[in-house]
């Protein structure tokens, strides 16, 4: 018209590595099924898998079972670290002797083979050759101050990386992470969140990376999003592939809804994803420094907040430390959310 040329506006997508210790379906599964309803908003760049609640392997085969149904198969996924930097089976079972019981060992317990994901069949679509590690590098390297990192396992594939690489801590735009506690007690133990626990020393590094911008979903708030099977109804009472996979998952596995109506369970890792859609249901948040109990002590892998006057040696004013805790929500915005993404038709 009148050989005036009009400009297409398009949105800029948020680039995302999305790191993961995935189990069948909640709660990894499930924050990759919420940023997934949102194509328009988020570029995947990749998935990268990591020892947690399984091993990477397994884990590898949940996700990618995930993407498939999702019809996803096009982001690649990428294994990473099969094992914790410092922790291992064994030092779990001397801390058990020494200290007491650890709730949740993850993929400490967990048999060698692979198994498939429900269906029995595994996805076509296979993990690429290249190491999370290589990729977490080589992409933060292609696109500096882009790069959102969603943490939602235990940290290992970025601990790593940035050993590898100290330079890259700086080029990412933000980490949004799942793990860790700042004045709450511990879930696997009196005083660990399980993310942390399974590899304190990466999360004592990552902490302590000059990232600049770092947001911790840890225990604080996690506990605030109680689950129970009221809410589980509300969701599998939809019938799609996605809610059949938290009716396995929930129903059968965990918190086991099906054996005990009366169980209670928490959303951890959705909180985050749900996070970078909609940060509006955050009712409380700090910003203050988390350091992560390396020594071999009752405390292993507990995170908290350090008090200035200890010798602790963080100081206030060193950004680099610096994490924004995320303390309370709204939850019923939040699964209102959470329900609607998990319930839409595939």
């Amino acid at each position: 018209m009148g050989g005036l040329g009009v400009a297409l506006w398009k949105p800029v997508l948020e680039k995302v590595i999305f790191d993961t210790d995935t189990a069948v379906f909640n709660d990894d599964g499930a924050a990759m099924v919420m940023l997934l309803r949102y194509p328009e908003r988020f570029d995947i760049l990749g998935v990268t898998v990591v020892a947690g609640n399984h091993g990477a392997d397994q884990g590898a085969e949940y996700m990618l079972n995930i993407l498939e149904i999702m019809g996803r198969g096009d982001i690649p996924l990428y294994i990473g670290a099969r094992a914790p930097i410092a922790n291992s089976p064994e030092r779990a079972r001397i801390y058990e002797e020494r200290f007491g019981k650890v709730t949740f060992k993850g993929a400490f317990t967990e048999e060698p083979q692979v198994r498939p994901p429900p269906g029995g069949r595994f996805a076509v679509v296979r993990p690429e050759g290249e190491s999370a590690i290589s990729f977490m590098i080589r992409v933060i390297d292609d696109h500096p101050g882009e790069i959102t990192v969603l943490a939602i396992g235990p940290m290992t594939n970025l601990a790593i990386a940035l050993q590898l690489r100290p330079d890259i801590g700086g080029k990412i735009k933000r980490l949004v992470f799942m793990g860790g506690n700042a004045r709450v007690g511990g879930n696997v133990t009196p005083y660990a969140e399980f993310n942390f626990w399974f590899d304190p020393e990466a999360a004592r590094a990552v902490m302590h990376a000059p990232i600049p911008d770092k947001i911790m979903f840890g225990l604080d708030i996690t506990n605030q999003a109680v689950i129970t099977k009221a809410h589980f109804d509300e969701i599998t009472s939809v019938q799609t592939p996605i809610t059949e996979l938290a009716a396995e998952h929930m129903g059968s596995i965990w918190p086991g809804y099906h054996h005990n109506p009366e169980a209670t369970g928490y959303i951890w890792d959705c909180l985050a994803a749900g996070y970078l859609i909609d940060p509006t249901f955050v009712t409380e948040q700090e910003d203050t420094h988390i350091e992560v109990v390396t020594e071999f002590s009752a405390a292993y892998g507990s995170s908290f907040v350090p008090n200035q006057d200890s010798g602790s040696g963080i100081d206030d004013g060193n950004a680099q430390n610096a994490v924004t805790v995320m303390l309370d929500l709204n939850f019923e915005k939040f699964f209102a959310l959470y329900r609607d993404l998990l319930t839409r038709p595939v």
